[in-house]
Parts: structure tokens; C-alpha cells; sequence
């Protein structure tokens, strides 16, 4: 079997094409049947992670055919957002094996994140798995890739750093927050969505002690969960174009695929607000909020782009750490390609396995025709070892016998490791 990963980043993309090409957990499955049929080939496994930061599609299939895959699949993608081929090429890349390998557990460990070291990116590869089973297109090479990748990611959080200095998405807008108002004591804070992301974010805000907190979610009862734990008021997001006024900051990010919160939405709140500020973070790719509410004087709107400026650090002790976590990631690498090599040669060992089943059939149909016409225990048992010792030794010989030369040399080498393995005591000798 071959892997290989095709994908865009947020290193590789601008925010709205990943918005374009990023699926919601309820398109998965389908997406994923509609790969495959597109493929058109022995049904590879396939599986996809999809979060604001990036959109990468994971297939296994035999080593002849997966290169042969990697255009189509491409194609589908861009179709998928509705962009040429071309375009997406542009800003996607493609990994195969040992490289595909690695940049799933530098993704599952938080080395490829915008937000280094962060742990979101764990749950949400672990939720694509989960989603790819469900649809019946992981199969035993990608169980096998993601399930180490989530391993080497363990392994990097408990014996590294590299999560332990990292300012998250969350930090950084209510450090943005406090940048536009003198005491978040005393604002009123909208959240918009009920998922990890937007949780996060209210813990942060949460220990700033605003002086409200309201959750909007399209499902109520999610939403109710999440306010109840804040203390904070829940909201039908169908209220949201009513209420937006009460807010001086609003944080969005939900599965939606059309944005939430529209230019002539947030300009009769301002008005109604008689032009105070609004302080906007849209978490959410593709956009909860429409990109032209950042020309309004009065609104601070910023995208999970913009935050990435506030959460890079560096310095000697990150890099330390981001050193050790590589050199867990080259372990884990060499280890699934060792993984990968041995699964290679199943098909060779089911064929002998066969094969000598097939032989054994032969000999022992044999020596019971032997014993039921009479014939001593003895010869009959001496000609089954003599009978199978042939039929395995036969080819080999055949073909030593035909080779010559270098090729005689090479072959007779590789007999000699296989049947006449050194170590092994002949009669007479110590082992006796």
C-alpha cells in the first residue's frame, strides 16, 4: 500500500479559499463516497480533516495506483470549492508515504498549527477518523497512520514543551479585546456557536469577569449547556440581528457555510448604538461574519489570519522543544514506514502459506492411500518428508541450476540466508 496527502494550509492559502474547500462534519461522509466514486478505481481508503486552518484529504491504495490518483483527486477537490484545478495546485501540496507519514504527526502534535504546540487540532483529527469509520473509507493503513500519529502527538505533549509558552486563538482575542476597551469588567461579550473553539474562548473571557455573557447557538439546548456553565444569557440565533446591538464584543465560529452576520446587520446595531465601538473576531472558516463589515469606522473585526501575528513566540526553550518533538516524529515515522514496508509483503506470505497448505494436502492424500493399502508406518512417513522436502526444495533448485554468472551468485547468496541460516546446529555438532 502507498499513502499519500493533499492538501492547503494556512501557510499554503488565503482565508477564503480554505473557506471554500472546508467541509462541515455533516458533509463528510458524503464527500467522501462521492470521492470515491470519482476515482473510479479499486476503492481506495480516504478520510479528510477539515478545521480553519486547513483542508487535507488522506488516501491509501495499492503502490501502482496511487499516483495515478493524486490529479483526480485533486480535481475533485477543486470542484468540491468551485475553483479550477490550476488554482488549487497553486496553493496545495501533496505528500507521499514517509513524507505523508510526517506531516500527519507534526499536524496531530501541533507543529504545523498557526498557534504552535496548540492541543485543538488532536480532537478535531481524532473527529475525522471517527467521521471516516462511520463512512466506511478509513481501512487498516490509515487506522494505522492516524492511530500513531495520535500516539507521537501524546508522546510530544508529556515529554516536551511545546505547549507550555503558546498564546492560543483564544488568549489572543481578549488580549485584542483589551487592547479597544480600558476594563473588560465592563463590557457585554456575544458568543456565536457552541463548539470547543468558541468554549475556549468564553473561559478566557469568562475569567475577565465582563459584565455579560451571552451564548447564541442554532441548536438551543447546546447553547443553553454552554451559558449555563458561564452564568451567561442564551440566545436563539435567530434573535442575533435584534440583539447584536447589546454587545460591544461578538465572537463567532460555527459550521455554517454562508456567513451568520451580514454588513446591513452590523451597521443598524451601530447606529442603534449610536456608533460605539464593536469589537468582532471571526473564528470561523468559511466566514461567520461578511468581510465587509471590517470597512465600518466603528468595527474592530479581526479573522483567525489576523490573530495569528499575536501568537507567534519564539526563543531557546520553544525551540528546545520543537527540537525534541521532531526527533519523535522521525521515530514514529521510521516505524509506520517499517509498518508499511511489512505490509507490502502480505500478499508473498498468504501466497506461500498457501502454497505449502496445498502441498501438505498433497502429501498427506498420499500417505493415506500408502497406509490403507497396507504399507509399514515407517516408509509412508519417510516418503512425506521426501514428498515435501521436493516440492518446497524443486524451484529453487530449477532455478539455481538456469541462473549464471553474477545472477548464479546473487541467487545462491539469497538460498543460502533462507535455508542454511547461520546459528542453526547440524547433527553432531554442540547442539547436540
Amino acid at each position: 500500500m502507498s499513502v499519500f496527502a493533499l492538501g492547503l494550509n494556512h501557510t499554503t492559502a488565503p482565508l477564503d479559499l480554505r473557506g471554500r474547500l472546508a467541509f462541515a462534519p455533516e458533509q463528510m461522509a458524503p464527500a467522501l463516497h462521492g470521492l470515491r466514486e470519482r476515482l473510479q478505481r479499486s476503492v481506495p481508503e480516504a478520510a479528510l480533516v477539515s478545521t480553519c486552518n486547513r483542508t487535507e484529504l488522506y488516501v491509501a491504495a495499492g503502490k501502482d495506483s496511487a499516483q495515478a490518483l493524486v490529479r483526480p483527486a485533486l480535481d475533485w477537490l477543486a470542484e468540491r470549492g468551485g475553483i479550477s484545478g490550476g488554482q488549487l495546485q497553486a496553493h496545495s501540496y501533496v505528500m507521499e508515504n514517509r513524507a505523508a507519514a510526517r506531516h500527519a504527526f507534526r499536524v496531530a502534535a501541533g507543529l504545523d498549527s498557526m498557534v504552535l504546540g496548540e492541543p485543538q487540532i488532536l480532537g478535531q483529527m481524532k473527529e475525522a477518523v471517527r467521521l471516516a469509520d462511520e463512512a466506511g473509507t478509513l481501512g487498516t493503513t490509515l487506522h494505522q497512520l492516524f492511530q500513531r500519529s495520535f500516539a507521537v502527538a501524546k508522546e510530544v505533549r508529556t515529554s516536551t514543551e511545546i505547549g507550555a509558552h503558546s498564546i492560543s486563538m483564544a488568549a489572543a482575542a481578549v488580549r485584542l479585546a483589551a487592547q479597544l476597551f480600558e476594563d473588560l469588567g465592563q463590557i457585554r461579550v456575544l458568543f456565536v456557536g457552541a463548539g470547543e473553539m468558541i468554549e475556549l474562548v468564553a473561559t478566557h473571557f469568562a475569567a475577565r469577569s465582563p459584565k455579560g455573557m451571552a451564548v447564541a447557538n442554532r441548536t438551543l439546548e447546546r447553547g443553553e449547556r454552554l451559558a449555563a456553565r458561564f452564568g451567561a444569557e442564551s440566545l436563539r440565533l435567530s434573535d442575533l440581528p435584534l440583539r447584536l446591538q447589546d454587545f460591544d464584543a461578538v465572537i463567532s465560529c460555527t459550521a455554517s457555510t454562508l456567513p451568520i452576520i451580514g454588513l446591513g446587520a452590523v451597521e443598524r446595531a451601530l447606529k442603534a448604538r449610536r456608533h460605539r465601538p464593536m469589537f468582532m473576531v471571526d473564528l470561523a472558516v468559511p466566514r461567520d461574519i461578511e468581510p465587509e463589515v471590517s470597512r465600518l469606522s466603528d468595527v474592530y473585526l479581526y479573522t483567525v489570519d489576523d490573530l495569528s501575528a499575536l501568537v507567534q513566540t519564539a526563543g531557546e526553550k520553544r525551540q528546545a522543544a520543537v527540537e525534541q518533538a521532531e526527533a519523535i516524529i522521525d521515530a514514529g515515522v521510521l516505524s509506520f514506514a517499517h509498518w508499511l514496508d511489512q505490509r507490502a509483503a502480505v500478499p508473498l506470505i498468504q501466497a506461500l502459506n498457501r502454497q505449502a497448505d496445498d502441498w501438505g494436502s498433497i502429501e498427506l492424500a498420499r500417505a493415506r492411500k500408502l497406509l490403507a493399502r497396507g504399507e509399514p508406518v515407517e516408509r509412508v512417513l519417510e516418503a512425506l518428508a521426501q514428498g515435501l522436502t521436493h516440492k518446497m526444495l524443486h524451484g529453487t533448485l530449477a532455478e539455481l541450476h538456469a541462473a549464471e554468472g553474477a545472477e548464479r551468485e546473487k541467487l545462491a547468496d539469497t538460498v543460502s540466508r533462507l535455508f542454511l541460516r547461520q546459528g542453526q546446529r547440524r547433527p553432531g555438532g554442540e547442539g547436540r
